[in-house]
Formats: C-alpha cells, sequence, structure tokens
C-alpha cells in the first residue's frame, strides 16, 4: 500500500466539510478510527466512553448532511459528544481532553465554534435548540438546527417542557433522539416504555430500500420516481409505527424512526431529506450503548464514565489505598439503617450507582425510587413521601440538586418535611470541571429557614450524620465529596449527633481554624505546621453548617482574636460568611480570614490543583495563619 493508502482517513479530517467528500468505504473506515482513538483517550484519562462509542456514525452522518457551523448543532449534555470535538478540528489535541489546559470532557462555546452550546447536565438541548430556531426566525436567516438528545434525557422536566413549547412555536427545529435505552443506567419510565415499543418496529431504512426495489421495477421517469422515494422516506413514521408515532406527532412534530444509527449511509439520506421538512421533526435513532468496544457494550453502565483502563481487557487501574470512597460509606450505612426503620425509602435521579443506592435498590426494591432524569420531580416526591409518614433519602450529586432549588424550598422546607437531602460529589470534582464543581450548595442551602446542614470530615462522621438525620424531625442535607475519605474507617454503631454542635479537635491560643467537611483534615494539618514555628492553632470541626455552633465559634474568637474559616464551597454565602454574621454581632474585633473557592467558575483539572489554586492546602493556610500572627508573640514565647 502506498503511504497515502495507508494514511488515517481521520487525519485528513480538519472540519466537516472534508466529510463530504469521502467515500462509504471511507466513513466506515472513519467511524473505526474515532472509536480507536476515543478508547486510547479513555483509556489514559478516564471519562465518558460508552456513551461516545454509540454516537460515531450519528456524528458522522449528521456532520455529512449538515453544514456546520451556519446549521446548528446542540449535543445535550455533551458526554455524547467526543466523535464531534475529533471531526471539528480537535484531532490533533484530543489527548489532553480532561487534562489541566486541555480540551473539555464536555462542550463549551469558548473552545470551538461548533460547540453551539455548552452542557454538562441533561435535557438542555431541545430549550437551547429552539432558542436557536427563533432567534433564527427573528434575524430572517435560514440555517438548520438540531438538538441531538439522549432517550433518557427526555425524562427531563426541561426536555418535556420544550417538545410542549417547539408545538406551540411550530418552526423548523429538528431533534435526534439518540436511544440506546440507557442513561447512565437502565432508562426507567413510561417515555423508556414508549421508545422499547418503537424499537421493535422494523428500521425505516430497510422498509425504504425494500420499497425503492419495488419502485425500480415500475416504468415511470426518473423525477417522478425521485418524488415518490421522496414521499416514501417522509412517510414511513405513519408506516411503521401506527400506534406508537402520534405520541409524538399529538405534541406537534413529525415522526421519523426508528432508524438504525449505525448505518452511516441511510442516515445521511434521511438527516439531508429532514433539512427540508417543515415545522418541528423528532428522528428516532436507535444505537448501542459502547458500540465497537465489547467490553463497553458488554457492561455499558460501567463503562459509562471510567477511570484509565487497560485498553486491551478493560480492567481499571488500582488505586493504592485502603480509605472507603464516601459513596461506598453511604450505601452501606443507609442500608443498615433501613434494615432498622422500615420507614427509609431511597430516591435517585438516573444515579443508582454513582450515588450508591444500586445495593439498596436490590435489597429493598419496593422502598427505592429511581425517577429517572427529574430531580424536581424526585425532590418533591420525597416531600411527599414524608409527609405521608415515612424517612426519604435524596440522593442526588450536589450540582444535579441545583435543578430542585425551589422543590427544597417551597415543597420541603416550608412545610418542614423530614426529607434528607444527600448531596454526593460536593466541593471541587476535577476533570469533570465547571458544571460538575459541586461549591455551591452551602450558599444555596443555608439561607433556607428550618434546614439543617451537616458536612462530615471522616467516613464515621458520615454515618453519625445518616442517623441524626434520620431522627431529626425535619428537613436536613448531608455534603460529602468525591472520592476516597481522608483516613480508614474506624466503623462503629452510628450514633446521632446533637444538632448544631460543633467539637474542638485541638485547643489553641494565638489562631482558631474552623473547617467543615474535608478541610478539616486540612485544618489539623497546618496546625501540625504551625505548632513547629510556635504558633498555636486551635481547631474546630464545624460539622453542622446550619445551625452554627455559635457558643463554640464566638468563645475561640475571644480567645484567640484571630480566626480562619476554611471550606470547599463558594466563598460567597457559604460557610466563612455565616461565621462572619455570627461574630460580626458578637465578637467584632476578632480578625477574620475566610479561605474557599472564589467568585469564578475553576476549570477542569486535578482535584489537588485545583485545590492548591484557591489555597486550600495545609501549606497555604499554615501560611495565611503566619501573617495574621506575625504582629503577635507566639503563645511559647509568652
Amino acid at each position: 500500500m502506498t503511504s497515502e493508502e495507508n494514511a488515517r482517513v481521520l487525519d485528513r479530517i480538519d472540519s466537516p466539510a472534508d466529510l463530504k467528500t469521502l467515500s462509504a468505504q471511507e466513513r466506515a473506515d472513519l467511524a473505526c478510527e474515532l472509536r480507536q482513538v476515543i478508547i486510547g483517550a479513555m483509556s489514559r484519562n478516564g471519562g465518558h466512553l460508552a456513551s461516545n462509542l454509540g454516537t460515531v456514525e450519528l456524528t458522522i452522518a449528521l456532520h455529512t448532511a449538515w453544514d456546520a457551523p451556519r446549521d446548528i448543532i446542540v449535543f445535550d449534555t455533551g458526554h455524547q459528544a467526543y466523535p464531534h470535538k475529533l471531526l471539528t478540528g480537535r484531532r490533533d489535541s484530543f489527548d489532553t481532553i480532561r487534562q489541566g489546559g486541555g480540551l473539555s470532557g464536555f462542550l463549551r462555546r469558548e473552545e470551538s465554534e461548533y460547540d453551539a452550546f455548552g452542557a454538562g447536565h441533561a435535557g438542555t438541548s431541545i430549550s437551547a435548540a429552539l432558542g436557536f430556531a427563533k432567534s433564527r426566525d427573528l434575524r430572517g436567516s435560514d440555517e438548520h438546527v438540531a438538538a441531538v438528545i439522549g432517550d433518557s434525557a427526555l425524562t427531563s422536566g426541561m426536555a418535556v417542557e420544550a417538545l410542549n413549547n417547539a408545538a406551540q412555536l411550530n418552526t423548523n427545529i429538528a431533534v435526534i433522539v439518540n436511544d440506546n435505552s440507557m442513561s447512565i443506567a437502565k432508562s426507567v419510565g413510561a417515555l423508556s416504555y414508549h421508545f422499547a415499543r418503537l424499537r421493535t418496529r422494523p428500521f425505516v431504512q430497510d422498509l425504504e430500500q425494500r420499497a425503492k426495489e419495488v419502485l425500480d421495477h415500475i416504468k415511470v421517469g426518473k423525477k417522478q420516481l425521485h418524488q415518490a422515494a421522496d414521499g416514501l422516506r417522509l412517510g414511513m413514521a405513519h408506516f411503521v409505527s401506527p400506534k406508537d408515532g402520534p405520541l409524538f406527532e399529538q405534541l406537534g412534530f413529525s415522526y421519523l424512526g426508528p432508524i438504525d444509527g449505525h448505518d452511516t449511509e441511510a442516515m445521511i439520506e434521511i438527516f439531508r431529506a429532514v433539512r427540508d421538512m417543515k415545522g418541528p421533526v423528532l428522528v428516532h435513532v436507535v444505537t448501542v450503548k459502547g458500540k465497537g468496544c465489547q467490553f463497553a457494550e458488554d457492561d455499558a453502565r460501567c463503562f459509562h464514565g471510567v477511570t484509565p483502563f487497560d485498553p486491551e481487557c478493560g480492567e481499571f487501574e488500582k488505586k493504592p489505598g485502603d480509605n472507603p470512597s464516601w459513596t461506598s460509606v453511604f450505601s452501606e450505612v443507609i442500608e443498615e439503617l433501613a434494615e432498622k426503620d422500615r420507614r427509609i425509602a431511597a430516591i435517585t435521579a438516573a444515579m443508582p450507582d454513582g450515588t450508591g443506592l444500586k445495593g439498596f435498590s436490590e435489597k429493598y426494591p419496593e422502598r427505592f425510587f429511581d425517577v429517572a432524569i427529574a430531580e424536581q420531580h424526585a425532590v418533591t416526591f420525597a416531600a411527599g413521601l414524608a409527609a405521608g409518614g415515612l424517612r426519604p433519602v435524596v440522593a442526588i450529586y450536589s450540582s444535579f440538586m441545583q435543578r430542585a432549588y425551589d422543590q427544597i424550598l417551597h415543597d420541603v422546607c416550608i412545610q418542614n418535611l423530614p426529607v434528607i437531602l444527600c448531596l454526593d460529589r460536593a466541593g471541587l470534582v476535577g476533570d469533570d470541571g465547571p458544571t460538575h464543581h459541586g461549591v455551591f450548595d452551602l450558599s444555596f442551602l443555608r439561607m433556607i429557614p428550618g434546614i439543617v446542614v451537616m458536612a462530615p470530615s471522616s467516613a464515621q462522621e458520615l454515618a453519625d450524620m445518616l442517623l441524626t438525620a434520620v431522627q431529626h424531625d425535619g428537613p436536613s442535607a448531608i455534603r460529602y465529596p468525591r472520592g476516597s475519605c481522608p483516613a480508614p474507617w474506624q466503623k462503629r454503631a452510628p450514633e446521632a449527633l446533637p444538632i448544631g454542635r460543633g467539637e474542638t479537635l485541638r485547643a489553641g491560643e494565638d489562631i482558631a481554624i474552623v473547617a467543615v467537611g474535608p478541610q478539616v483534615q486540612v485544618a489539623s494539618e497546618a496546625a501540625a505546621r504551625l505548632e513547629a514555628d510556635g504558633v498555636s492553632a486551635e481547631v474546630i470541626n464545624a460539622r453542622f453548617v446550619k445551625p452554627l455552633d455559635e457558643q463554640r465559634i464566638c468563645e475561640a474568637a475571644e480567645r484567640c482574636g484571630r480566626m480562619i474559616v476554611l471550606e470547599e464551597n463558594a466563598l460567597i454565602g457559604g460557610f466563612g460568611s455565616a461565621v462572619l454574621e455570627v461574630l460580626s454581632d458578637k465578637a467584632p474585633e476578632c480578625r477574620v480570614a475566610r479561605i474557599g473557592v472564589p467568585d469564578r467558575f475553576v476549570e477542569h483539572n486535578k482535584p489537588a490543583v485545583q485545590l492548591a489554586g484557591c489555597g486550600l492546602t495545609a501549606e497555604d493556610v499554615a501560611a495565611r495563619a503566619r501573617e495574621m500572627c506575625a504582629d503577635k508573640a507566639p503563645a511559647a514565647a509568652k
């Protein structure tokens, strides 16, 4: 073979325009190459594997048929858009994905003109695409607009709202549903069942090919033949699914499907035809999550979001250390509590694995509820369970819980219902970046009257807080980070904590360091460094962000006259702000320094780099303490 023949097709693709000159065989080769690149990069960097492997042909077909960036393509969530990144000028930098200073693992408008709309959470694409479409109409331009959304993301209330509004506006927009019957876990709910029924119908392109074969034997002119074929292509919805298609047609959409999402050539024809259709169109594309990688196909749940792994066999790299993860501690304790207390029910929003509730679902299936990607519904559903006498535990990632803020306030807290919010992935989450950092929950929760807000500093403290929340006759929230606990779990039976009481871990006279959550470990390490310099630092584990242990904090402020407050949360309105509010009234003479997440979105990077960038390391804290104590004689010299 010549060097030109041996070269990768991908190396010739600098923009989607280059796809239009490829042959069918070259497009097939390109699909294989995209999968190899994605598997290689994910095996080194981690990221979303199975979801992206399933959208390779779909992305090739869409970019071949449409003219991005003039035509607008909005990908929902972004964890299905790695092929899109590779085909839109980011091939040579793809190895940097999810690395500091490299490509984002999601879509970012500032990263590429082809990323029409940024996203990291599910359900936003149809609303955004509809906005693009109406903007086009008002400006009088003629670009085409499409939203590419997973079937499970359609369970998001926002997506359903957008479908309803699209019918009302009746503008030209295409909604391409990537149906792989999964989000991260198995899809649930009535919409999932509806798509399952549609999947049992023959693929549209199979019927179309059979129809074309019949037309080929009819002696009519070429023009009439093409017109007949086009009519068949666009009318397949009624022929394929006369009972099921009307669900979307009653919403005002023309339905086309189901389409084989791995038949690139058929999809190109259909996407080209969709460009000429008027009004909202829904194209149902059936794909296989993990396609082309056997271990990812066999276990798409496990290989949805991955850490580095062996690309040959799929075995994950083992991390050193025996410390349990925060999620596994939550999982174990909530199952044990549920065994003794039948009031406990568990709710998740399409993430039983990520939130640690898979085991609960197997042990107590009648008390487990996966409500699909519907965080708002999850919280109000929990409020109903609580009003009915249960103790519901709602386990949702911190950044996803932001979507249910009104429900927390309006449906849970105003009624003082005993709903337990467990916010996993609180704090800085590393490679997933700004859309997934859980650094706002302390700020948006502590302003709500009546809620108890807790943050454990250890595995055992998380266990104690879960029992405390179950026994509390009102709303409560527990936030804990991604990753491993700071120390091994010295397990004992959980003990309920007195509400609003912290603990003093180390006595001191020169400066007090008050921390919450995993930052308590940082505070203790900083105090040890300061002791070597002759500076006496008191360390307080606040445990409760609301209500605060005001007496303990004020006594430390009066005794030391200097205080540092640590939190892995936004400084604006967070834990440090709560401490300042108390001291401004009761100990205004105390000098206070707050260390936390500044007023900016923290870019994706390794967690240690992110923490250092916020000054949340033991050395940073000790250095700040030395500065504050520079005008005061060390305790040892008194």
